[in-house]
């Protein structure tokens, strides 16, 4: 690489950091107006068309607020989490193939930071370390609030993330690849989300709760844990543990766009050929966020043992299930042929859809009758 590629690099990452700044900014102002509309009301105004501005007024008001440290506070941790909180995001990003790429000085620029070959192990690294910033988060802060909402936070993450994991090694197996690339191309005749739709709604809801969205937002519900992990922090570093948390809503709606939606693929004409891929790939992100926030207008949130034994008990059993049945989906037809796996597996799903019609008819029916004291 000689002087012109690393200035083209640095300006790719300079423009993807900006780009999802601004696209955060649109989704945060995206969820108020859509809940809003939900709820019929008209939902921000003042700042800008439509209020558009009103996530960068809010954004400026928390960067000139005063900042308190506590007394208490372990004050080198207290700085770096909110740090660590936006990080990971950004850098689970770097991975992911927006876009085909154009040429500019005789050279083919990808829309892709770095296109790893071990791309698919970099983003679940990077989704692990969103557990540091927030229990450093509330252990720093001196206070037995956002430590208990730290550690609550902790325990949920790493269930659900099992969960996320499982549904993306189910995606690697039936792909036969780890670079993002390679799978986005792999896609070329039918997107992921037909084959493996079981591991598409086990990541979307494991999505949820690493991203502590509703209804899985227990580590900072303010009715039960006065405010959460970040309790103890305001201005501009209780900006960026918000910041972090939307960057890592984008993250997610982008993995699952490049794992099980095609990536950038879509219908393209042929003026500017590179634009429609980005666009595709853009609305196709937005479609996901648009489901968080439906769903976050639409469910309560539910109580902290249900959220456990749901990840434990439900999600995590089936994405087992899932792994095992990917695995004889690519291995077995190898071994007995197509057409022999397509009618087993047919038969066996029939087996299956008979017994749950027939079972409700002779299963023994528990006792109408009601208890006399």
């Amino acid at each position: 690489m000689d002087w012109l590629d690393w200035l083209l690099l640095v300006a790719r990452v300079a423009v993807v950091f900006f780009a999802l700044l601004i696209l955060v900014m649109l989704v945060i102002w995206m969820e108020r107006k859509v809940i809003a509309d939900m709820q019929t009301r008209v939902g921000p105004m003042r700042a800008g068309p439509r209020g558009v501005l009103i996530t960068l007024a809010d954004g400026i008001k928390l960067f000139f607020k005063e900042g308190i440290t506590p007394t208490l506070a372990d004050r080198p941790v207290y700085l770096v989490a909110p740090v660590i909180a936006m990080l990971p995001a950004f850098l689970a990003f770097a991975v992911i193939p927006f876009g085909t790429g154009v040429v500019l000085f005789g050279r083919a620029v990808p829309f892709q930071i770095a296109d790893l070959s071990i791309g698919i192990l970099w983003i679940l690294a990077m989704s692990s370390l969103m557990v540091y910033a927030i229990v450093l988060a509330g252990w720093s802060s001196g206070s037995n609030y956002p430590l208990l909402g730290s550690v609550r936070s902790s325990a949920q993450m790493i269930s659900y993330e099992v969960g996320m994991a499982l549904a993306i090694v189910a995606v690697v197996m039936y792909s036969d690849a780890l670079r993002m690339s390679e799978i986005v191309a792999s896609q070329d005749r039918i997107w992921n989300v037909i084959p493996q739709f079981p591991a598409f709604v086990i990541y979307l809801i494991a999505g949820l709760a690493e991203t502590n969205r509703p209804p899985f937002d227990l580590p900072e519900a303010e009715s039960e844990l006065v405010g959460g992990y970040h309790t103890e922090y305001s201005g501009i570093k209780f900006a960026m543990f918000y910041l972090g948390e939307y960057l890592n809503t984008v993250t997610v709606a982008a993995v699952a766009t490049t794992l099980w939606l095609g990536g950038w693929r879509g219908p393209a004409p042929d003026v500017l050929p590179w634009l429609w891929p980005l666009l595709w790939f853009l609305l196709k992100v937005l479609v996901i966020v648009y489901v968080y926030i439906w769903i976050r207008a639409t469910l309560p949130r539910i109580r902290y043992d249900r959220l456990m034994a749901f990840g434990w008990k439900l999600l995590i059993p089936f994405g087992l299930l899932w792994v095992m049945l990917t695995g004889a989906i690519v291995v077995l037809p190898d071994e007995f042929g197509r057409d022999t796996v397509i009618t087993a597996f047919a038969i066996g799903f029939g087996a299956l859809v008979v017994v749950s019609l027939v079972w409700p008819l002779v299963a023994p029916r528990a006792s109408e009758e009601v208890p006399v004291p």
